[in-house]
C-alpha cells in the first residue's frame, strides 16, 4: 500500500515559471511569510516583519554564517569557445590552495590536459575527471597579477545564482544573494532562508530576549539536485561540510534544558543540527561532513521551529520540511502559496512553520 509522501513523485508539483522569483524584494524584510501552525493545521499570511510575533524570550535563532563565494569562473577554450569552470570545493579544506573539485561546461570538452583562460593572470587547468563526473582542476594564478588565490577568484569570478534564475548576476547579487551574517566563506549557493533578515530586525529580535547562535554549513550545488528515481531512499545525497562551535552546542542544550524553543532559519541549519546530534538528542561540537537526508516519517529531534524559503519540486529540501510539517500539511500550504501567487525558490517569499 502506497504511503502518501513515501514517493519522489509525492512530490511533484505544477509550480508556474512566473512564480519562480527572478530578483529579490527590496528591503530584505519586504518579503511576504506563510506562517504554518502544526498544532492547528492551519495557515496565516503575513508579512515577513511578523516572524517577531512567534518569538519568545528565551527562544534562540540557529542561524548559518556561511558566506558565499564567486564560484562561477568564465572563460574560453584554446579554440576561442566559451567554457565554465563551476568550483566546488578546494582539495584540501582552504580557499588558498590551487587544487580544486569543480564542474565544468560543455563536459565533453573539457578532458584532462586542456586550460581553459579565465583573465589576464589567472587559468584553470583540468587535470582529472572523477567517478562523480566533475572534474579535479588547478587554477594557475599569476601572483605578480592577482596576490592570493582569493583575491583572483572574487576579481574574475560570478555570483553563483541557481540555474532557475534566468538572467546574468550583477554588481548587486554579490551583496544581494549573501546573509547579512555571513563571514565564513565556503558556499556555492545561499542559506535563502536567512536573506530576509536585516540588521534592524535582528536587533528587534534581540530586544525581545532571543539569543542567536552561529554554526556553519558550506552549501554545495547538489542542494539544487531534484531526486531522479521514485524511491527516495535510492538517492545519492551530496556531502556538506559543517561545524558546531562548543558554544553553540551550549547554547543549544541550555534552550533545551530551560524549555525554549530552538529555531532553525533555514533547512542548512536543521541538516547542521540533526547532523550534529546524538541519539539522545543532543547537539555535539565539532566539524565534519553530513549526507543527512531528512524526509518522511524521519521527524526532527533539536529543531522546534523553522523558517524556510519555498523549495523545487522532487527536491530532497521539499522533503526536509515535509518531514518536519508532515506531508500532507505541507503540499496543502504549498498549493496555497501558489494560489495566492507567493513567489518561490531563492530570492523568494519565505514560511514559518510552528
Amino acid at each position: 500500500m502506497h504511503v502518501p509522501g513515501s514517493r519522489t513523485s509525492d512530490y511533484d508539483y505544477p509550480l508556474p515559471e512566473g512564480l519562480i522569483a527572478q530578483a529579490p524584494v527590496e528591503p530584505r524584510d519586504a518579503s511576504r511569510l506563510l506562517v504554518m501552525d502544526r498544532a492547528t493545521q492551519s495557515l496565516h499570511h503575513k508579512k515577513f516583519p511578523q516572524l517577531l510575533e512567534h518569538l519568545s524570550e528565551g527562544d534562540t535563532l540557529v542561524v548559518n554564517n556561511t558566506q558565499v563565494f564567486k564560484a562561477r569562473l568564465l572563460g574560453t577554450r584554446a579554440s576561442g569557445q566559451p567554457a565554465e569552470v563551476f568550483l566546488l570545493r578546494p582539495l584540501d579544506a582552504s580557499h588558498e590552495s590551487t587544487l580544486w573539485e569543480a564542474m565544468v561546461q560543455p563536459g565533453s570538452k573539457m578532458k584532462p590536459g586542456r586550460r581553459i583562460h579565465i583573465a589576464d593572470g589567472f587559468d584553470v587547468d583540468i587535470l582529472e575527471t572523477t567517478p562523480r563526473h566533475t572534474r579535479m582542476v588547478e587554477l594557475a594564478v599569476d601572483r605578480a597579477v592577482y596576490a592570493t588565490v582569493p583575491q583572483a577568484i572574487s576579481a574574475c569570478g560570478h555570483v553563483p545564482l541557481p540555474p532557475y534564475i534566468t538572467r546574468a548576476d550583477t554588481a548587486a547579487d554579490a551583496a544581494r544573494y549573501q546573509t547579512v551574517y555571513a563571514h565564513d566563506t565556503g558556499s556555492v549557493a545561499a542559506p535563502t532562508a536567512g536573506l530576509h533578515f536585516t540588521p534592524e530586525l535582528l536587533a528587534r529580535i534581540t530586544d525581545l530576549g532571543v539569543q542567536r547562535t552561529e554554526v556553519t554549513l558550506h552549501v554545495g550545488a547538489g542542494t539544487f539536485r531534484p531526486v531522479q528515481d521514485d524511491d527516495p531512499s535510492r538517492h545519492v545525497m551530496h556531502e556538506e561540510w559543517y561545524e558546531v562551535s562548543p558554544q553553540a552546542a551550549q547554547q543549544i542544550a541550555a534552550a533545551k534544558a530551560r524549555g525554549s524553543h530552538v529555531w532553525a532559519i533555514g533547512t542548512t541549519a536543521v541538516r547542521t543540527l540533526e547532523s550534529a546530534a546524538d541519539e539522545h538528542g543532543v547537539v555535539q561540537p565539532g566539524a565534519r561532513e553530513t549526507n543527512l537526508f531528512l524526509r518522511p516519517p524521519q521527524t526532527l529531534r533539536v529543531v522546534d521551529k523553522l523558517v524556510t524559503n519555498f523549495h523545487q519540486p522532487r527536491s530532497t529540501l521539499l522533503m526536509l520540511v515535509s518531514a518536519f510539517a508532515g506531508y500532507e500539511f505541507m503540499m496543502s500550504a504549498y498549493h496555497e502559496a501558489i494560489a495566492e501567487q507567493y513567489r518561490f525558490l531563492s530570492y523568494g517569499d519565505a514560511m514559518c512553520i510552528l
